[in-house]
């Protein structure tokens, strides 16, 4: 079959000009997806003969702005008029996979962009070459007598609508060779643009996953096992059954479902449910306290997985001064503000499913399971969601499998909604980890080695990204931006200890980086300080070799102020990190407020190449900041006899609106193709804060969150 086909609908997008391609595969592979797998068509535009343009948006929209971002690459290549576009969300289709992450359908990993942007640019040339043609066989000349441009084919005094061509150019054989625009010609691209989407949030009209109606549709709570590991062992449903309203009590592989007509007369009907349940002697037990001892007892064992051998294991022992360090980080729930739902019609033969899923292929796959279905035969609507953070990217499908096995059970159309206090207890969260390093310097403050354990879970075991992503013992997105650092550091040696627990664990925003950055970069300000050396210049040092990281942290330094001078009670601090191909620094400054940290201000420096819309930059930067510094001054969910002791935001605080610091974001301006935005900036706020503390205090924080520590 030929790479590029054209694609014809005579249903649904009849009297539509629809684009569709092959590609070949290549790209940054997620999960190392095998070289000869072959693409299906990934990217769809549709021009209706009132003039509008739909471009329907493979990945996920939960904020990060896809749904203008992505148009915006069809659209400058199409030449149409911007003020016509409309987008929809894909569902579940192998056309819509992630070049990236091995042909799935998932929106993960700050990839949208990324991924799209060849793509969606070359839907818009083909599409504009066929409607120009279609024109110049129509007035008889040559097409490149013709050009596009708003909307309309013009040329030799004559001018026709996009809508009016779109039927004789979807006849045409999808053209090969087109090219594309070089920056210089853009007009839309890297134009600051206002989101498609904000005003039907703004006005209330977009609906979320939470909202979907279906008729005779079931409201279904779930009550899930207090301890982890926990299984039914019998329950009592007969003061259940008596609450008006509730129409089903279900046992499910997870625990016991109440279904409802109605949220309310299904969480009453749960609150009344006695359940006894089956412990496991390993769960009762399970506690913060334990694991933290356990935890900082093994990385001092020798036995951990070699992730990267220092040149000379001796190096520290010439050493004339030795720091020695031992970093503690909780565990963390995602929290999206929109808790996790989904909406199943289970059907003879069929099914079809309302979620807002970062991962279709996965549970599309997980749901025919569950229903007897073949994956063709279910379909998945993705809808508008509010948050995600990798909660809604699980290889388990947890929550989609729950609401599959209602559905089936039950026999009826099921919403099945989680309460925040589901979703905090609920599991799969951001691990614990225990790191512990030793730095050897010599009598100048050089570093002659440096000795780093790391222990934690691995995310990865149990999944079928396990075999790709976790070589020798090592997870791979447990040790990111360590033995990978692009710090020139002498006999770096790295090691990784992985624990197995039944918390279930899951990526967070920006994954491994969120315990991996904090580390090197509060290490990297110690050694300056220890060395007597200003930390953006011993940074520029450690960097010499790398011209992106030198220029992002050189602006992220000027634009900051970085050695003016400041305001009696603060200090500023600064961090850089690489994550998803793309280098952020940040400088935070901060004071003490009644005994805790006050973060006032953070500059951003960031280089995440070619910039498609740069409201979108910098609205996931100061999202990132906001998501990263929450965590890092207060969100901790500790584990008491194999439970989770936080329910709801009152003990599981994120950051409020009167913590938000004012945050200004610079982009190094670069020809190269986009890399990750959503997460990049969330690794360096943590340690930038913690460095200007120790700036600010002389105390180094090695537990987080900071509301931990005692700072005055």
């Amino acid at each position: 079959m030929n790479r590029r086909d054209f694609l014809k609908s005579s249903t649904a997008l009849s009297g539509a000009l629809v684009i569709g391609f092959y590609l070949p595969a290549g790209g940054r592979a997620f999960a190392q997806a095998p070289a000869k797998m072959v693409y299906p068509p990934n990217a769809f535009l549709r021009i209706a003969k009132d003039n509008t343009v739909t471009v329907v948006v493979k990945h996920l929209e939960f904020g990060q702005g896809v749904q203008t971002s992505l148009p915006m690459l069809v659209c400058e290549e199409l030449e149409c008029d911007w003020t016509k576009v409309k987008t929809e969300l894909a569902g579940s289709n192998p056309v819509y996979g992630n070049v990236f992450m091995g042909g799935f359908q998932i929106t993960g990993g700050s990839s949208s962009v990324a991924n799209s942007f060849d793509q969606m640019r070359l839907v818009g040339a083909q599409a504009r070459t066929m409607l120009i043609q279609a024109a110049a066989t129509q007035w008889k000349v040559k097409p490149e007598t013709l050009k596009a441009e708003n909307g309309f084919v013009v040329g030799g005094g004559k001018k026709a609508s996009f809508g009016s061509l779109a039927d004789a150019a979807m006849k045409l054989p999808l053209p090969e060779g087109v090219k594309l625009k070089e920056p210089g010609q853009w007009k839309l691209v890297g134009k600051p643009t206002r989101r498609l989407d904000a005003p039907d949030k703004v006005d209330g009209k977009t609906v979320f996953g939470i909202d979907v109606k279906r008729p005779n549709l079931h409201t279904a709570v779930v009550m899930h096992a207090p301890v982890f590991g926990a299984q039914v062992k019998s329950f009592n449903a007969d003061k259940v059954k008596a609450i008006p309203g509730v129409t089903h009590v279900i046992e499910i592989t997870s625990g016991v479902a109440v279904l409802g007509k109605g949220y309310w007369a299904a969480k009453t009907g749960r609150d009344a449910l006695e359940i006894e349940w089956d412990i496991p002697p390993e769960s009762a037990t399970l506690s913060t306290e334990r694991l933290r001892a356990d935890y900082r007892a093994e990385a001092k064992k020798p036995n951990g997985a070699v992730v990267k051998a220092a040149a000379n294991a001796d190096a520290l022992k010439g050493a004339a001064k030795t720091i020695v360090a031992e970093y503690e980080f909780p565990f963390l729930a995602h929290a999206a503000m929109e808790p996790l739902n989904c909406t199943v019609e289970a059907r003879e033969g069929s099914a079809e499913i309302w979620a807002g899923t970062q991962m279709p292929s996965v549970d599309q796959a997980a749901a025919a399971k569950v229903l007897g279905l073949q994956p063709a035969q279910v379909k998945i609507n993705t809808m508008t969601t509010g948050g995600g953070f990798g909660r809604r990217a699980n290889p388990n499908s947890d929550w989609i499998v729950d609401a599959c096995e209602i559905a089936k059970a039950a026999k009826v159309p099921v919403k099945l909604v989680w309460s925040r206090e589901d979703d905090i207890r609920g599991g799969y969260y951001r691990p614990m980890y225990v790191h512990r390093a030793e730095i050897g310097l010599d009598a100048q403050g050089n570093i002659l080695g440096w000795n780093l354990d790391i222990v934690g879970q691995s995310i990865l075991a149990g999944t079928p990204f396990e075999s790709m992503m976790v070589k020798g013992g090592v997870d791979a997105t447990s040790v990111e931006g360590t033995a990978d650092t692009k710090y020139e550091i002498p006999n770096l040696a790295v090691k990784l200890h992985t624990v197995a627990l039944p918390v279930p664990a899951l990526w967070w925003r920006s994954v491994g980086h969120t315990h991996t950055a904090y580390v090197m970069e509060t290490l990297i300000d110690e050694v300056a300080a220890a060395s007597k050396q200003d930390p953006v210049e011993f940074r520029r040092k450690l960097l010499a070799k790398d011209a992106k990281f030198l220029a992002v942290l050189n602006l992220a330094a000027e634009k900051s102020g970085w050695g003016s001078a400041l305001p009696p009670g603060r200090a500023r601090g600064v961090a850089i990190v690489e994550s998803f191909g793309t280098v952020c620094a940040q400088v935070a400054e901060v004071s003490l407020e009644n005994g805790a940290p006050k973060v006032h201000r953070v500059t951003a420096a960031i280089d995440c190449g070619t910039v498609v819309n740069p409201l979108t930059v910098e609205a996931q930067v100061q999202s990132a900041i906001a998501y990263g510094l929450g965590a890092a001054l207060y969100s901790e969910l500790t584990l008491k006899q194999g439970g989770v002791v936080q329910s709801n935001f009152h003990d599981y605080r994120v950051l409020r609106l009167s913590d938000m610091p004012r945050v200004a974001v610079h982009v190094v301006p670069s020809g190269n193709k986009p890399s990750g935005v959503g997460e990049p900036g969330t690794p360096p706020i943590a340690p930038a804060v913690a460095n200007a503390l120790a700036a600010l205090t002389g105390k180094r924080a090695r537990v987080l969150p900071f509301a931990n520590e005692k700072w005055a």
